[in-house]
């Protein structure tokens, strides 16, 4: 099983050897990183077999509002490695209240809550490379 600290350790590499582009696969997983001309941060792709994918539900229309990353960076769910996470599932947030931290170019970018509600879904996992525009958390607005 691949870790987040063995692909930090993949992208350190690429910048040390100045690599536009790695690829690795292990078992039926795939992780490919992609570096742009201008040395923006590392993209991740994983492969996942169709066995392994999640299952999407359909909100109900207009019962929750998605938090979408703004920028292309690493999202972190806590203030600190071994920190407790912003929220969880389950967990009332008010509107401004910081639910993550997306990193881009060592810059630690807070993202908060834009409505009150309950987080019904975190979407992506700590560490995880994201893009602009990817679902961080699914909140189920309050009444």
């Amino acid at each position: 099983m691949m870790t987040d600290a063995d692909i930090r350790r993949y992208a350190e590499l690429m910048r040390e050897l100045e690599l536009s582009g790695f690829e690795l696969s292990e078992g039926d997983k795939k992780i490919r990183l992609e570096r742009s001309p201008g040395g923006t941060p590392a993209v991740q792709k994983v492969h996942v077999t169709e066995q392994d994918a999640p299952v999407q539900e359909a909100p109900e229309e207009g019962a929750y509002v998605s938090v979408t990353s703004p920028i292309v960076g690493l999202f972190y769910a806590a203030p600190a490695e071994n920190a407790e996470p912003y929220v969880r599932p389950g967990d009332t947030v008010q509107k401004g209240q910081t639910l993550c931290i997306v990193e881009a170019m060592k810059l630690m970018n807070e993202i908060d809550a834009e409505e009150s509600g309950v987080v019904e879904k975190v979407c992506v996992t700590n560490g995880q490379v994201v893009e602009f525009g990817t679902e961080l958390f699914r909140i189920r607005r309050s009444a």
